[in-house]
């Protein structure tokens, strides 16, 4: 009896991370979905059902050594954002680490289990399609399957995201339109990072935005403006 957009979101929660992938995806293309199964799949970016608090401190125990307890000031047990593959708890360095509020990406417990299960069968099933689809080979199933794999377990190294989030900072320092967060680096690990919170308003969330009075300013390259002066005019 629920709306169709929430059956097809719980559906591919109960399929497990591959298939939230896919929804996540989906959910970006409103220029195929009707709005209805777009708003609902994009739930599935940060309110997948999260896991027990008990398990993340399991994570940070595991990861430090020592209970969250004893590395940060304060640790919210409820996150405050849960997707496919992690989710994340706001928290407040202690004093001596200079007290910041940070924001700590967890990654989930066996992820990469269920993520290598999820890819064998995806792998058989790409064999069979070219075995019995004749146009399936045009498609390349297994090499799709393949870039798949390798951009699922690029996500399960928190390190990695760590380091490209600190490149990112450091190419945008000087910018006054992109801020990007720090990366506390003393407190990361593979499965555990810790940025610095920031604080602001999503952009799909167009209402809190004008109540906000944010206008969004397009900028034209003059030799597209040049030969459409229309352009001027917006």
């Amino acid at each position: 009896s629920a709306p169709r957009g929430e059956r097809l979101r719980r559906a591919l929660e109960a399929l497990g991370p591959i298939f939230v992938k896919f929804g996540q995806v989906l959910s970006t293309r409103r220029d195929l979905l009707p709005a209805d199964l777009a708003d609902e799949l994009a739930k599935l970016q940060d309110q997948v059902p999260p896991f027990a608090p008990e398990l993340a401190e399991t994570v940070l125990t595991a990861a430090y050594g020592k209970p969250g307890a004893e590395v940060f000031a304060r640790f919210e047990r409820e996150p405050v954002a849960s997707a496919s593959g992690a989710q994340v708890h706001f928290a407040t360095l202690r004093p001596e680490d200079g007290g910041h509020d940070v924001a700590v990406k967890i990654l989930r417990p066996g992820i990469g289990m269920v993520i290598d299960h999820d890819l064998a069968l995806l792998r058989t099933a790409a064999g069979w399609l070219e075995r019995l689809w004749p146009e399936a080979r045009r498609l390349k199933p297994r090499e799709v399957v393949a870039e798949f794999d390798k951009y699922l377990h690029d996500e399960l190294d928190l390190m990695r995201e760590a380091a490209n989030c600190t490149q990112l900072r450091r190419n945008f320092v000087d910018s006054t339109l992109l801020l990007v967060p720090e990366v506390h680096w003393p407190w990361c690990a593979q499965n555990v990072m810790v940025m610095q919170r920031m604080r602001g308003t999503p952009i799909s969330q167009i209402e809190a935005l004008r109540a906000a009075e944010v206008k969004a300013t397009f900028v034209w390259p003059s030799s597209e403006a040049a030969r459409c002066p229309a352009l001027l005019e917006r």
